[in-house]
Formats: structure tokens, sequence, C-alpha cells
């Protein structure tokens, strides 16, 4: 069984679409994977088993007469909770949508079911998507398999945790300050955020609204930059309901020659330097660039320590009338809201004049970093400044989160990638980002960066 449960989604497409394999064979190695390991995680909140195997009879007949339907034909995966999924309960981790069940899918599982996903269930988050850690009190907490004391992060925490674990080959995420990549870097996953205007969150809740909403991208989690590159055009594209997503070429990772390539680096982002273990591993996945031609720097714009205040100040500047906004929409009373929601809807409202200021910065923070990076062609640089916390410790090390955060700002694409472990065993992500529209650099950088350091490797779960 561990053959079929730690490998990639693009190899098992192929083995499945080669007949090497039943989709039935591999979708019941995930679900009794699940079984095992998921009273310890608490990742996945909701298996629609019976569903789940049907599609697996039904993509192994149709093979058998010749008929393929997509990339992914035959493939289990699981979708975190913020996305709505026909027939299958949808919650968003709060209580007033805790049996809410919806007619329609998301547009980006819609995508993945139509390249032929199987959709297993649906994995664990904060309320709302709104905090570092997976905890809520409809399902509870998720534990990081690497060290059950700690968190796997969040919001896509439970994504990534059964991804680790052997549960899923595949995941879709959600990522407003780094929620795809943080619970990568924690869980030893890999995770991309796509540039924003790339895929489109209709079908996601909370929706993306108001004049922030630009920062808040959907992408897919997996445990292999080659399953990102698979995933990523499939969900990419405009859906003509989401009005921010732009119909952009998508590059070929594989065509990237890195040799060439310019690359800066930092492990000190001005808001708070790495911890020795991070910076270590960053700068041996520098040295490893070095050696295949690509020229390295050290440095980032200055504005990069501005980051944690612009964002904090813009997320809070209408107090908690966003918050309380989307709690009416899910009809979750105030009392039943979790801690760290709570804790977030503590900001007092600005007003316009400095509302229209912030944003004044905001702009000026991306037009200083577009200067920054016309010499170069990726960023490298630590997903956080410190691996994964024990429980409840995220509110006390929010400000070490701001790594991710720069390229929800900037709008810029970003991926995640295992380079090291530490001395206590827990996975050390490295953050490659690149310019607007160019994935396929970052995708190909983190590809590398991957072969030469090692990638992912199993918890002892």
């Amino acid at each position: 069984m561990d053959d079929l449960i730690y490998t990639s989604a693009s190899e098992l497409a192929q083995a499945i679409a080669s007949k090497r394999v039943s989709s039935e064979e591999v979708v019941k190695s995930h679900l009794k994977r699940i079984q095992d390991v998921n009273p310890r995680l608490n990742a996945v909140v909701c298996l629609d088993e019976e569903e789940a195997l049907r599609q697996a009879r039904a993509a192994d007949q149709a093979l058998a007469q010749g008929k393929i339907k997509g990339p992914l034909h035959g493939v289990p995966m699981t979708i975190k909770d913020s996305f709505e999924t026909t027939g299958l309960v949808s919650t968003s981790a709060t209580k007033g949508r805790a049996n809410f069940v919806p007619s329609e899918d998301a547009t980006a599982v819609a995508r993945l079911r139509a390249a032929g996903a199987i959709v297993m269930g649906k994995t664990n988050l904060p309320e709302f998507t709104w905090w570092g850690e997976s905890e809520n009190l409809v399902y509870g907490r998720s534990n990081n398999p690497y060290d059950l004391s700690r968190t796997p992060g969040g919001s896509s925490g439970g994504a990534a945790a059964i991804l680790a674990a052997g549960g899923s080959p595949l995941e879709l995420g959600s990522d407003t300050y780094g929620s795809i990549r943080q619970p990568s870097h924690f869980c030893g996953t890999a995770g991309i955020k796509p540039t924003s205007g790339r895929v489109p969150r209709t079908g996601h809740f909370p929706p993306a609204t108001g004049p922030m909403d630009w920062i808040e991208q959907v992408g897919p989690m997996a445990r292999t930059v080659d399953d990102l590159i698979l995933t990523l055009p499939i969900l990419s594209g405009v859906d003509g309901r989401d009005p921010d997503i732009i119909p952009m070429p998508l590059g070929d990772p594989l065509s990237v020659r890195l040799k060439g390539l310019r690359a800066a680096f930092f492990t000190d982002n001005g808001v708070v330097a790495a911890e020795a273990q991070v910076v270590e591993t960053v700068r041996k996945a520098v040295h490893f660039l070095e050696g295949s031609g690509i020229t390295v720097e050290e440095g980032r714009p200055d504005c990069f320590a501005r980051v944690y205040d612009l964002l904090a100040a813009l997320w809070g500047a209408d107090g908690d009338a966003t918050p309380r906004a989307m709690l009416k929409l899910a009809g979750t009373s105030l009392e039943d809201t979790s801690p760290s929601l709570r804790l977030i809807m503590s900001f007092p409202p600005i007003s316009t004049a400095e509302f229209f200021a912030l944003y004044a910065e905001a702009v000026r923070f991306r037009q200083d970093s577009l200067a920054f990076m016309q010499k170069y062609d990726v960023i490298i640089s630590p997903p956080c400044a410190c691996l994964a916390p024990t429980h409840g410790k995220i509110a006390e090390i929010n400000n070490m989160l701001s790594y991710t955060m720069l390229y929800n700002l900037l709008g810029w694409p970003a991926v995640v990638v295992r380079a090291g472990t530490s001395s206590e065993g827990l996975p050390i992500g490295v953050q490659v980002a690149a310019r607007a529209w160019r994935e396929d650099v970052a995708l190909a950088v983190a590809k590398h960066i991957e072969s030469g350091m090692g990638g992912f490797r199993r918890p002892l779960l």
C-alpha cells in the first residue's frame, strides 16, 4: 500500500491510464490510509467513501472502453473545506454552515473533477480561513504529522497534514497571507500561490471582496513540484464569474532555461530574522542554485520591512465590519465564533482618509518592489522565520509569517518546496517568488531545488 499512497498524482495518473493499477485500487488505498492516520491528525473532516469508490469504478469502466476524462483521470484527492462541493458538506469551519451542502461546485473544484479527479473528502482549516492554525468549533484541531504537539499551520493546515501523511496525493488550497505556503513549510509539502488574477475564486467561502480582494488566491498543493505543474493549468483561466481573472498565457516550467537566471535572496525581511536552521537551509539552496549557473545576490527591497504592519493595518481598517458581514452571511452568531476569529475582530476602525493613505502606501510598496525586481527573475527566501510551532503559539509569533505575506500584497506567484530537515526532524521549506505571470520560472526553480535538496520525506507516523 505504501507504494500507492506515497506515489505522486502525476505518476498515479500515468499508472491508471496505462492500466497498471486501477482507480478503485488507488482510491481504496488512500481511504484506508485516511482511516489509519486521521484519528491522530484530524486533518480530513468529511469523507465520502461510497461516492469516491463509485466514481473510481466508473473511471475504470470508462478506461476499459477507451475513454479518458482528462489528465487526472481516476486520481483521488481532497479539498480544503472553504471550497463548495456539490453534495458534500462545506462549512468553512463556521458553525452557521455546519450542515450546509452546496448545489454547485466551486469553479476550481469543477475543473478538477472535469479533469478526472475524484474527491474523497474535505480538509480542516480555521474559521473563514482567517488564522495560522487549523482549529475551529465545528471540527476541532488538526495536528502536524511530524510532531502531533505542533500545528500543521493554516489556513490549509488539514490539507498539508493529510498530504504529508500519505492520505491524499493532491489538494486544493487558498492563500490570503500564506495559507498554502505556510502549511507546506510546516508539513514538508509543496504548494503554489499563483499570480493574482490567474485562478478563479468563485465558490470559495468567504468570497474575495473589497479593495484588498487581490491578496486571496487559489492554488494546488501536493508533495512534489511536478504535481503543481500538472495541476495549475487545469485550474487557470477565466470562468466568466470572477471578474478579476485575466486570460494570461501560462508558461511551461519545463521550457525554462535555468542557466543565466538572476536571483536575489534574503533571510531577514526586516520584520524578523529567520531562525538559524531556516537560514542554513536557504543558504544551502542558494549555493546549489549558484552551482547550476544561476546568478545569485543577497538583497531585498527596503520596503519589505513594512509588510507586516501595512497588511495588519489594511486588514483591520474597517474594524470588525468584514468579519461581522461574513458571520451574517454564514448564519453564525457572534457567541459561536472561534477564539481566533474574535481576536482578529479587535481592530478599531480608521477613517476614510486614513484608509486611502494606507492604500497609497500599499501602491508604493508594489512600485518599489517592481523596481527592485527589474534586476532579477526570482527571489529566494524562507517561507517563515521559524519551524512549525507547538499548538496555540501562532498569536505570539504572527510576525514570523510575514515572509509569505509579501507576495500576497504584491500579487506575485510564489512556490514553497521542502529543502531540509531540522535537528528535531521537522521539515524546512524554501520559498521561490517570481514576477507576475511567471509561475513557470518560479516552478522551474523550485523543482530544481527539490531535485538537489531531497524534497519531500515521509513522517514517522
